[in-house]
Order: structure tokens, then C-alpha cells, then sequence
């Protein structure tokens, strides 16, 4: 009996396992389907929406004009970045030893639901370690899960599971860009340094709450996998969605004239890396490795490294990195438009001297009355920034001034606002696309097919990970800020 056959004769049954969250889950994927734009729309329509907001908070249209056309190449070097991280990730997940490995992790699963869960159990737990290994190894092992016939796996909540690293997992971990800036003294700004002081990992990321924050956080995600993911029956996988699988394998060719002899030939491999090894020995050897690692320019080095070295021949890799690059399309038409979204939030001053980014903060901090409240705040306006400017370190720069200056008067533990603002801040991650694009890219999907399952996790978790968070908040004692 053919898989269609055998899943429509089973779909009375299978349809007896769907719960309330599977329904729901299916009625946002539906919904996304037909009302989400692709990722490029949403960014254009996140321009217009806060261009006139800062128009009718008092700022001329030409001053919003000049900060949208200044702005918008600012991110040009982290977009380069961001396109190294998937092409290399990419490079390196082709590469025979990693081929290997993803395929097997890839039989474990013994069912498509299973697979969604281990998928995103998976996904947060590197996301502790480094982001970008999280989206980009994910987003290969959900391309292996689906090349098995023994399972049927829904392909976009696969997907939407191999993302939850970057929707509410890397900010605890130590790729935190803002417990990172924190804890050296040397990255605050001296703005700033009077106000927080330096905070120590040990009272952010590294305190017991934060780890009671991370279990509940992967336990809840796990168990909005297991019963968003659509029974077999329902279940849409790779082939009906039109997405080739068969596209990862590298042709391997041999060497036509004399001067393909270095293009398959180990030599320059040989000598490249071992030119490279003085370099990460003088960099790795100086600190704490995998925070070496969480910065860009270094991972990215590491991972075309090891790429080139895992491809062996440099033919090899120079076809793994052609077929890398079309996942990078919508990472460099795209992020321009939000450093320009960032620009008119941050750089526009209305008659009062004041931006739109200013105004939003005191009306949501002139609501704090105490600690607890102060940390429903700070989540709440962390996330709605979040959502316009989807960049975890940069965003905290514009936000610690003022939320840290109302910790202090409010008596709110410092480091623990520091992780409050990390656990709210990735949430609008689920239904923005900005981190998604690389995923996207590997996938072969669009925004829409992945929307549908993240934004379930986004209203599940946002509530209770906000009351968890001002739970926790009365576990701590203020203390004053710490000078270096």
C-alpha cells in the first residue's frame, strides 16, 4: 500500500490524536498561509509602520527620510557576517564526515512527531553554545529527517522546530551579546559604565534561575512540538510542498587537463590551514573558547576553515559553496531595510529633542512600582522593540540607559534585568523573519510555510515565560553597581 493510501485509510484515526493545540496550531498555519507576506513585504511594511510613527511623534518627513537613507547601510558588515554563517555552516554540513553525522542523527526519530521534538530540543541546546551552529545545523538535519521514508515528517514544523534556538534559547547561553558586553568591562560604554557597573556571568547567565528558565523553556518548547506538529494524516512533507531534497550532493568529478591538478590535489588545503593554526592558537588560547567562538568574524573564520579542510580538494568545496549561496538571497536583500527601521527608531528627534525609541521606554518604565513590575515592564517593551529591531546586542545598547537607571532606583536586581530583557527579547523572533532568513534559505520555504508553528510558540510562551521571570526576579537582592 502506497504512503497516501495508507495515510488517508489511517486519517479517522490519526485525526483522534489531534488536541486543542494541534487545532489551533493548524488554524495559524492556515491563517499564515494566506495572510502572511513573504519576508521582504514584511520588512517594507515595518519601514512604513515606523517611519509614520516617528512622523506623528513629531518628527518632519525629511528628518525620517535622512535617517532611513543613513542608516541603511549600517549593517553591512553583520549582513556579510549573516551570510557567512549560513554559506559556512552550509559548506560544512556537505562536507562528507559532517554528511555523516546528520545522517545519523537523523535515524533516532522513530516518528514525525518525534522528530519535530528532537529537532527542537536540539535547536536550543546548541543555541546555548553558538546561534549560528543552531540555525544552520538544524535547518540541515530537518533536510536529512526528510530525505526518510519510514517517517512521514511535516517539513514546515520541522522547520519552524529548528528555530526555536534563535525564537528562545541563544540569549541564555553564552552567545548573550548583552550579558557578554556586561560582564567586560572594557565593551560598556562609559555612558553607561556608572549605571550598571560591570555584572559578572555568575549573576547573569550562570545563576540557578537562569537554568530553572532554561529547562522550563526547552520542556515547554518540546511539548508545543510534540502537539502543534499535524497528525501523519494531515502532515505536509518536503515533496508536497514542492521542495527538492535530492540538490545537496556534490558531483565529484576528475580532473580533465593539467590545470585541474591543484583544484584536486590536498596541497593548498595543507598549507592554508596550517598558515591558519598560528592564528587560532594566539586567539583561543587567550580565553574561554566557546566565548571566543560566539563572536562573528571568529566563527565564521572557523567554520570556512573547517569547511575547506572537510572538503579536502579545493574543487569540492568551491561547488559546496555555489550551491550555499542561494540560502543568502533574502539575508542581503533584506537586512538593509531593518538598519534603516533602526536608524529612524534610535536617530530621530522630534521638537522635544526626543526619539520614538525614547518615548516608548518612559511610557513603559513610567509604569514600574516595583521590582516585579518593573520586570513584566521590561519584557513587555523588550519585545516590542525587539520586534522592530532584531538585534539582541545592538538593541540593548539603545535600552540599557534608561532600564537599567529604573532598576537602580526601583531596586531591581541588575543582573537578573539584564536576563529578563535576554528571555523577552528573542520572542518576537517567532514572528519576525529577520534570524528565520538564513533557515528559510536552507529550507527551500518561505516566511508563511514556518509563521504558522513559531507564532504558536510565541503565544504560549511569552506569558508564562514573563511571569516566570518576575517570579524569579524576587528570588534576588539588589545589589549597586559594581565598578571595575
Amino acid at each position: 500500500m502506497s504512503d497516501t493510501a495508507r495515510s488517508a485509510g489511517d486519517a479517522p484515526h490519526e485525526a483522534s490524536g489531534e488536541t486543542w493545540m494541534t487545532r489551533f496550531s493548524q488554524r495559524m498555519v492556515v491563517f499564515a498561509e494566506r495572510w502572511f507576506p513573504d519576508a521582504y513585504v514584511f520588512v517594507l511594511l515595518a519601514v512604513i509602520v515606523v517611519a509614520g510613527g516617528a512622523i506623528a511623534h513629531g518628527s518632519s518627513a525629511l528628518a525620517v527620510s535622512q535617517a532611513f537613507g543613513d542608516g541603511f547601510w549600517n549593517l553591512i558588515p553583520f549582513t556579510m557576517q549573516m551570510a557567512l554563517v549560513a554559506i559556512g555552516g552550509y559548506v560544512v554540513a556537505m562536507s562528507p564526515p559532517v554528511a555523516a553525522a546528520l545522517k545519523w542523527l537523523a535515524r533516532i526519530p522513530t516518528s514525525g512527531r518525534g522528530a519535530v521534538v528532537f529537532i527542537g530540543v536540539l535547536s536550543i541546546l546548541l543555541s546555548l553554545v553558538n546561534w549560528g551552529v543552531s540555525l544552520i545545523f538544524s535547518g540541515l538535519l530537518v533536510r536529512e529527517i526528510a530525505r526518510r521514508r519510514d517517517i512521514r515528517l511535516d517539513y514546515r514544523a520541522a522547520g519552524a522546530a529548528g528555530y526555536l534556538g534563535l525564537g528562545c534559547g541563544f540569549t541564555l547561553g553564552i552567545t548573550s551579546s548583552a550579558a557578554q558586553l556586561q560582564a567586560n568591562a572594557a565593551s560598556i560604554p562609559s555612558s553607561l559604565l556608572p549605571i550598571t557597573g560591570v555584572i559578572p556571568f555568575t549573576e547573569t547567565i550562570l545563576t540557578w534561575q537562569n537554568g530553572v528558565t532554561t529547562i522550563f523553556i526547552t520542556i515547554m518548547s518540546a511539548i508545543i512540538c510534540h502537539y502543534s506538529t499535524p497528525v501523519d494524516a494531515r502532515a505536509k512533507t518536503a515533496e508536497d510542498l514542492g521542495v527538492r531534497l535530492d540538490n545537496d550532493q556534490i558531483e565529484v568529478r576528475k580532473p580533465t587537463r593539467p590545470g585541474d591538478y591543484l583544484e584536486f590535489s590536498p596541497i593548498l588545503t595543507i598549507l592554508i590551514v596550517a598558515l591558519a593554526l598560528g592564528w587560532l592558537w594566539q586567539t583561543f588560547r587567550s580565553g574561554n573558547p566557546l566565548i571566543t567562538l560566539s563572536g562573528l568574524n571568529t566563527y565564521n573564520f572557523v567554520f570556512l576553515l573547517l569547511g575547506i579542510l572537510l572538503h579536502w580538494r579545493p574543487r569540492s568545496l568551491i561547488e559546496a559553496f555555489a550551491k550555499a549561496m542561494p540560502s543568502v538571497s533574502g539575508v542581503l536583500l533584506q537586512f538593509p531595510f531593518y538598519a534603516g527601521i533602526a536608524a529612524i527608531l534610535t536617530k530621530v528627534q522630534n521638537g522635544a529633542g526626543t526619539t520614538l525609541s525614547d518615548t516608548i521606554a518612559t511610557w513603559f518604565v513610567g509604569l514600574s512600582t516595583n521590582s516585579t513590575i518593573f520586570s513584566f515592564v521590561v519584557g513587555i517593551y523588550s519585545a516590542l522593540l525587539g520586534f522592530f529591531i532584531p538585534s539582541a546586542g545592538g538593541k540593548w545598547i539603545i535600552e540599557a540607559p534608561y532600564v537599567m537607571k529604573a532598576a537602580n532606583e526601583i531596586g531591581a536586581h541588575l543582573g537578573w534585568t539584564v536576563m529578563v530583557y535576554n528571555i523577552a527579547e528573542t520572542l518576537p523572533n517567532f514572528l519576525n523573519p529577520f534570524w528565520m532568513l538564513p533557515l528559510l534559505g536552507i529550507l527551500g520555504l518561505k516566511s508563511k510555510d514556518l509563521i504558522g508553528y513559531t507564532s504558536v510558540q510565541f503565544f504560549i510562551h511569552f506569558p508564562l515565560v514573563m511571569i516566570l521571570a518576575a517570579i524569579l526576579m524576587s528570588t534576588f537582592t539588589y545589589a549597586p553597581p559594581v565598578m571595575p
